[in-house]
This record gives C-alpha cells, structure tokens and sequence, in this order.
C-alpha cells in the first residue's frame, strides 16, 4: 500500500510542475487517444517520476541545466539503473528542447512507445514505495 504521505508529496509535485514540463503534460495528455496514458509525477520505488506509461514501460524525465552537474548525473544515473532493473526505459529530454522543439519531442515518445512492449505491466512495483523519497 502507498503511503499517505508518499501520495501526497507526488500531489504537490503535480500542483507545481515547470513551464517544460507543464508544456509536455498537455502534449502526452493528447496521446491518450492513442491509446498511451501517462502518469506525471508518479511514486516509483523510491524516486517521482516526471511522466510514465506504465503500460509500455517507459518512463519520461525533463531535465533543466543542473542535470549537467556531477552530483545530479550520478543520480540520475542510479534512477535510470533502478527503473532498468524493473523493466523501464528512462528517456531523458532536455527542457530546452520541450521548448523548442515539442514536435520533435513528441516525434520522439511515439518512437520510444512504439519501440516498448505493449502490454508490459501496467502497474509499477510496490516494493519500498514510500521510502526514502527523494
């Protein structure tokens, strides 16, 4: 069972996401009638996943410039690992290029789920949800 208080931190996270990520929610909302559903800011082990479609298994990280730094690469770099191990692809996206170039964006996820195995599990991993969120 998810934690109340895990439920509702991915809530606030919902209530102030960043003009990229805010511009590329409405965008994947779209895709629904194509049958992906995207979850934004989602409780996944122990990270908040900007987007995932849990259903194909791929998971959606806008990154602003301090994902360019050291500290931060190497986290991201675990998160990536941990979402690998439970069968997730992570595609990370610039908010430069959310901005820019959301088209392309879009071009982009529709490869990547494309690419991901349908009718993958449609519901994440409850283990250590709730712990150590970070």
């Amino acid at each position: 069972m998810i934690q109340t208080a895990t439920i509702a931190r991915a809530r606030a996270l919902r209530r102030i996401l960043s003009p990229p990520e805010a511009r590329l929610w409405v965008a994947l909302r779209r895709l629904r009638g194509d049958g992906f559903h995207f979850r934004r800011q989602a409780p996944f082990q122990q990270y908040y996943l900007d987007f995932v479609c849990h259903a194909h298994r791929l998971a959606i990280e806008v990154d602003g410039s301090q994902h360019g730094q050291p500290e931060q690469a190497r986290h991201d770099a675990q998160r990536d690992t941990t979402l690998a191990r439970a069968g997730y692809r992570t595609l990370r996206i610039a908010a430069a290029d959310v901005l820019g170039n959301l088209e392309g964006i879009v071009t982009a996820i529709r490869l990547a789920l494309n690419q991901a195995p349908p009718g993958a599990s449609r519901h994440p991993p409850l283990t250590g949800e709730g712990e150590g969120i970070t």
